[in-house]
Formats: structure tokens, sequence, C-alpha cells
């Protein structure tokens, strides 16, 4: 699989669950608060995780980069 499919994916995971996180935190905060508190950090790592891919993707293009020069 394409690595840049795999973050737009996570990206788009990511924005459903920032979106959920905030809706989640205005209706159901007084009677559920740690569903709240699970979404949010359920988002946050898979931001991580897309983050972790772009850092290795331009890693890899920086060495190609200096092998050719």
């Amino acid at each position: 699989m394409n690595i840049q499919l795999i973050r737009n994916i996570l990206n788009i995971l990511f924005m459903v669950g920032a979106a959920a996180s905030i809706v989640l935190f205005f209706t159901a905060s007084e009677d559920y608060p740690f569903l709240y508190i699970y979404v949010c950090m359920v988002s946050i790592v898979i931001k991580m995780a897309e983050y972790v891919l772009r850092f290795l993707q331009k890693d890899k293009i920086k060495r190609r980069r200096r092998r050719t020069l």
C-alpha cells in the first residue's frame, strides 16, 4: 500500500475523531465524561502515527538526495 494513501486515511480518521470529540464535549460530557477523553486520545494517537509516517517519508527522500549528490 502507498504511504501517501495510508497518511490520507489516517488524516481523515483524525478529523472524524476530532469532530466527534467536539460533539461529545458539548453533549455527553456530563453523562459520560471519559467517553470524550477516550475519543480524543484515540484521535491524538492516530495523528501521531500519521506524523511518524510523514517524518519517515521525508527522511527517506532526504537520504536519496544525499546519495545522488
